[in-house]
């Protein structure tokens, strides 16, 4: 039986590798070794707890005010070890992280072939997103299965001399894993920590705008126009519900603490990190989402929610082709318009809110193992 090893450390690798890690666990050709770096601690203990698995390995790498360089020498040292340990017949990694770039990096310094999952995005700028460009740039020359989630990712995989044979179109892992959670949170809708059941009831059919906030290349005056553009929308829309799980990185928290939380904005609600399927639940009600992440422009259009970008550019331009994504920076003036135009444009919101999701039918998992079974019995 040939033994597939799975490398993960965020909460966004954790929910798109779950389904994987599922099907494989079932599967009666591979014995599956799942090794989490714990680059996210708390958040992936909740990815684990919504999808009702865990990890044969934790390397529990997570440090206060850790640094990228630290961050990578620990995680070779640790997956080099366990990789030594495990002898896989080929590893999996996934994504634009640090633990994807050192999985993909480890396992070819001990000649395992690698598949990168979500392989194939690209902005052309190494500095947007920092430093997760250069990560998955980096990840695709170690990568001899590259599981591309659209053929623009194929595209961009080919420009880069990648043989065509080894790019397989699967679509996106994520929306495997949204239908695995919506299925969860209809059945039995979760509790939202942080906001109290009146809350809730006594917005019920009211507007809410989502957001979500992280990346690196918004601290400092990106998080500052982001804030205040939040508080002038939230004055400016008394009647709308802006509710805010606030990310645990410090140079996030400082702005939206000194910003909102000291605003007289009754109808911003700042709460802690939701675990997934709380936020699958909000992301399911919420009107439209404002956000920075890159998960949630492929998880939002399969609910019809348009999603306001706070990022200059995107590795998924397919949502902005499809006009369920528009791209506002972190500019004041755009964040403030086009959250005003989706409050108030019928026309303008239907357009983006039924628009198809390009990123797959949730059907990726399945075309990823089918790809590893004729890899690996051919070897």
């Amino acid at each position: 039986m040939k033994k597939i090893a799975l490398i993960f450390g965020t909460r966004p690798e954790a929910i798109k590798f779950a389904p994987v890690v599922l099907a494989l666990r079932q599967s009666k050709t591979f014995e599956c070794r799942v090794c989490a770096t714990g680059q996210h601690k708390e958040m992936l203990d909740q990815v684990f707890d919504a999808f009702d698995f865990k990890p044969d390995a934790n390397l529990n790498l997570m440090k206060p005010n850790q640094t990228l360089a630290g961050l990578t020498a620990r995680a070779i040292e640790g997956l080099d070890a366990w990789l030594a340990d495990e002898k896989p017949d080929l590893v999996l990694v996934q994504g634009d992280t640090t633990t994807a770039f050192c999985g993909a990096l480890t396992a070819f310094y001990r000649r395992a072939p690698v598949g990168h999952i979500e392989a194939g995005l690209r902005t052309w700028n190494l500095q947007s997103p920092w430093p997760e460009e250069a990560n998955r740039v980096l990840a695709t020359r170690l990568t001899t299965l590259h599981f591309a989630p659209t053929l623009s990712s194929r595209e961009n995989l080919l420009k880069e001399s990648v043989p065509g044979d080894r790019i397989f179109v699967t679509g996106n892992t994520v929306i495997d894993a949204l239908h695995l959670a919506l299925k969860k949170v209809t059945a039995q809708p979760p509790e939202i920590p942080g906001l109290p059941a009146d809350v809730l009831a006594s917005w019920k059919d009211a507007p809410m705008v989502l957001i979500t906030g992280h990346r690196r290349e918004n601290f400092g005056g990106g998080f500052e126009n982001i804030c205040k553009a939040i508080a002038a929308c939230a004055a400016k829309f008394p009647a709308v519900r802006f509710v805010y799980p606030v990310h645990l990185n410090p140079n996030v928290r400082e702005p939206v603490q000194r910003i909102l939380a000291a605003g007289s904005q009754k109808n911003v609600h700042l709460i802690e990190p939701l675990a997934y399927l709380p936020f699958v639940a909000m992301m399911n009600r919420a009107t439209f989402i404002l956000t920075d992440s890159g998960g949630v422009q492929e998880e939002a259009p399969s609910l019809g929610k348009p999603v306001l970008v706070m990022r200059d550019t995107t590795e998924r331009p397919e949502a902005v082709t499809a006009g369920t994504v528009k791209l506002v920076g972190t500019d004041y003036d755009a964040i403030v318009l086009e959250t005003s135009k989706l409050l108030t444009d019928k026309t303008a919101f239907d357009q983006m809110a039924r628009a198809e999701n390009p990123y797959g039918d949730g059907k990726a998992t399945a075309r990823i193992i089918s790809a590893c079974e004729s890899f690996l019995g051919a070897v």
